[in-house]
């Protein structure tokens, strides 16, 4: 595609004064014709989004006709500005994750476009990011949308009541919340706030699967509201719904979209390792926004900066049963990669097991990697047939998780992948390599808190087997031990 320096563009039979996006220095923003009739249907589509013309099914013309009465802008897809290149749409600027090719679109023989986001579709320097910037859609306004009959803890109701200051402020807040604190029911008068203004709202998250468990939840409490699920897939990609659910990753689509944005486990992975998905997150908001922070366990830099005022934040120290976290104990197992060489467990490790497998006590064990875990699950099968092992790439993970909650399996191996997100009532845990560096103290406090979460089994057993205390060992005890201690000072729990 290329364009006139007047805007007028080609798909075909380029005029030769035409140029791809990317090389017109200013892209002149029309005034907007108030009498003109535009199209409902491309309204919906586009307003809050930023999408390619291949996302589209109507014509160049009419979208351009649009463009001339100043219902549509089109935006460069890549920026080359003193030997600098980034794409508009993720923000990549990484050199490396950029690539050339001779280009049917436009006929450039060296056209460049972003590898890093091109799993939603090419971004190359011929290519126009196309949004809504005429009137927003008229949506009707519920002034009561909530309905749930539940109550919260007095920690939940503290909290709740910041996060709806925050979306009246147009604020920032963290909700920092223990592992099973109930976060979800914290974020819902501050969405009713939102929505009941007419406000746009997106609650987002790093995992498809912490997405498709929020979609029934927040649709059973505001049955009135349009709800679109978005994640890699999805139905609802062109629903312009006033209450959004999203991977992280789907939000490289919106722009300037939403007035209050809700990143739930903040600290998550791909989230926590991709500026992409950073940015996407930041591009999604409007000018005037509220952002909430929601997360168990923030990084060093963010409590830092919650010690020192520089950062609003509301702490959820307990649980709503009000019990205490259960503290994880350390044991000392040896070198437990050459016990495993030599198709043996470390005693201390054989001792844990066995007591609570004679006792029948589901029980998950945590391992740094798969060929470990495999090897574990070995030596185990021979004296427990039944026991199962999961990972990232396992086909039947979901299938063998839930054999788990029907308590067909008494034990279950596993690597980070199941250190969130997974409930289960009655179990104890261990780490097994709690050295290793992938257990950082962030996964080592999720991974605490799997245990303890339900109201009929409070309690259980937390432990660290390791050949080698770490600093994330420590500090992972260490924010357990002070929540606990908040909580009882605020008198948030009872025992």
């Amino acid at each position: 595609m290329r364009f006139t320096p007047e805007m007028t563009p080609y798909i075909k039979d380029f005029p030769p004064e035409s140029l791809p996006i990317s090389s017109i220095e200013t892209i002149p923003e029309l005034p907007l014709i108030k009498n003109y009739t535009f199209n409902k249907e491309l309204q919906q589509i586009l307003h809050g989004k930023q999408l390619l013309l291949e996302n589209l099914q109507h014509p160049l013309d009419e979208i351009h006709q649009h463009y001339e009465n100043g219902y549509i802008n089109y935006r460069k897809g890549i920026i080359k500005t003193k030997g600098k290149t980034v794409c508009a749409r993720c923000g990549n600027k990484d050199r490396t994750l950029f690539a050339s090719f001779p280009c049917a679109c436009c006929g450039e023989n060296d056209c460049t476009y972003c590898r890093k986001c091109i799993m939603m579709g090419r971004v190359s320097e011929c290519t126009p990011l196309i949004g809504w910037c005429g009137p927003e859609p008229v949506s009707e306004i519920n002034e009561h949308p909530l309905e749930w009959a539940g109550n919260l803890s007095p920690g939940q109701k503290i909290a709740s009541d910041q996060v709806k200051h925050a979306v009246i402020e147009n604020k920032e807040l963290l909700v920092w919340a223990v592992c099973g604190a109930g976060k979800t029911e914290v974020l819902f008068e501050g969405i009713n706030t939102a929505l009941s203004s007419g406000n746009r709202v997106c609650i987002t998250t790093p995992r498809t699967d912490v997405v498709l468990e929020l979609g029934p939840r927040l649709k059973a409490v505001f049955p009135g509201i349009q709800v679109a699920v978005l994640y890699g897939g999805s139905e609802d990609r062109h629903l312009q719904a006033i209450l959004t659910i999203a991977t992280t990753h789907q939000l490289l689509r919106f722009y300037k979209a939403f007035d209050t944005v809700i990143l739930d486990e903040v600290d998550a992975f791909p989230y926590t390792a991709d500026e992409s998905l950073q940015y996407a997150v930041r591009q999604s908001r409007k000018e005037l926004s509220s952002m909430i922070y929601l997360t168990a366990t923030p990084n060093q830099k963010w409590q830092s900066e919650c010690r020192s005022g520089k950062r609003d934040y509301v702490t959820i120290p307990a649980r709503y049963h009000r019990h205490p976290l259960p503290v994880p104990s350390f044991k000392w197992c040896g070198n437990w990669e050459k016990s495993l060489q030599k198709d043996k467990l470390p005693p201390a490790i054989t001792q844990w097991i066995n007591k609570r497998l004679d006792n029948q006590k589901q029980c998950l064990l945590f391992l740094p990697k798969i060929d470990k875990m495999e090897k574990v699950l070995t030596i185990l099968r021979k004296a427990y047939p039944k026991i199962q092992a999961v990972h990232a790439e396992d086909p039947e993970r979901k299938t063998k998780v839930q054999m788990m909650r029907n308590k067909e399996i008494p034990m279950l191996l596993t690597t980070t992948i199941l250190e969130r997100g997974v409930t289960f009532p009655d179990i104890d845990v261990a780490v097994f390599g709690a050295e290793d560096r992938i257990f950082t103290e962030s996964a080592l406090v999720q991974i605490a808190g799997r245990v303890g979460r339900s109201a009929q089994f409070p309690g259980g057993d937390i432990t660290f087997f390791h050949y080698g205390k770490t600093e994330n060992m420590v500090k992972a005890r260490k924010q357990i031990l002070k929540m606990n201690a908040e909580a009882k000072k605020k008198g948030l729990i009872d025992y």
